[in-house]
């Protein structure tokens, strides 16, 4: 099977590196720029304006292909095992797999509508991400804990589970604060309105 192939484990890891490499060089050029502040600005700020905003769409749409692919290696790999095993429903592994695609379309909707051009479709597009990406890990852990000892260890399950609760908590504040943020802007001064629950959003966000 494909999931099978040589390789294959290469590309989750190129996932993770990718990523994280679209992060901190449109953060590195966004501050050197004086485009944000370097104190946990929120990510879309560090791809809004040119030249960091080409760099981050791109890099970012690579990145949800990236993610695309590796939730389905990961449904290939889960179906396999619950033929043999039939530890889970088959739907409820397909369920996990479109919610996971969902957050990814996401992610191409934030990499392509700047958050100060079309900021409603952007913001729409953030929350399908974050809310379809921590609900995905949630499903993964579950998957995890009925799987659990013939192909996870019960260390594997517990880690996967605490990072679903961490992500939770991050991404539940992070909404609630956004919500209430009427302005969509990228320059804010100290002690203006909204200021404070911009930087807890961020902080919930980089978190």
């Amino acid at each position: 099977m494909l999931c099978f192939m040589p390789g294959v484990a290469f590309i989750p890891a190129l996932l993770v590196c990718w990523s994280s490499a679209a992060f901190i060089i449109s953060y590195v050029i966004a501050v050197l720029g004086g485009h944000v502040e370097p104190l946990v600005p929120y990510i879309s700020d560090t791809g809004t304006k040119p030249p960091e905003s080409g760099i981050f769409g791109f890099m970012i749409n690579i990145s949800a292909f990236l993610g695309a692919a590796t939730m389905y290696i990961r449904y290939l790999i889960t179906e396999k095992q619950n033929e043999s095993s039939h530890f889970m429903s088959p739907s409820c592994n397909l369920i996990t797999l479109c919610i996971g695609l969902l957050g990814c379309i996401g992610m191409g909707i934030v990499a392509n509508f700047q958050e100060l051009s079309v900021p409603s479709v952007h913001d729409g597009g953030a929350l399908v991400a974050f809310g379809s990406g921590v609900v995905y890990i949630t499903l993964q852990s579950v998957i995890s804990f009925k799987s659990c000892p013939q192909w996870n260890s019960h260390s594997t399950c517990y880690i996967r589970m605490a990072i679903s609760i961490v992500s939770w908590i991050a991404v539940i504040p992070m909404i609630a604060c956004a919500s209430l943020i009427s302005i969509t802007k990228v320059d804010w001064i100290p002690g203006e309105k909204g200021v404070t629950l911009r930087i807890l959003t961020e902080m919930h966000e980089d978190f």
